[in-house]
């Protein structure tokens, strides 16, 4: 399965924003940003819920345990 950093570059060039708005909504610096798309560091777990609302999906895609990026609701 694909990991983080790839599935957060994947996302961001498919919604075709750059690195440096994704920092700003997760107020960190673009280095930091940067730092999650090559794997050399990890969004806390409040980044990551933002990160998967901002994209639209589930946690388990973007973390690369699903391969299905729906969100699934409690009903």
């Amino acid at each position: 399965m694909i990991d983080l950093g790839a599935r957060l570059k994947l996302l961001r060039k498919e919604k075709d924003v750059m690195q440096k708005e994704i920092a700003q909504l997760l107020d960190v610096s673009i280095r930091s940003y940067q730092y999650y798309e090559s794997n050399k560091l990890e969004p806390n777990l409040v980044n990551l819920v933002k990160l998967a609302d901002y994209f639209g999906v589930s946690l388990d895609y973007l973390v690369g345990r699903s391969d299905d990026p729906t969100v699934h609701k409690n009903k």
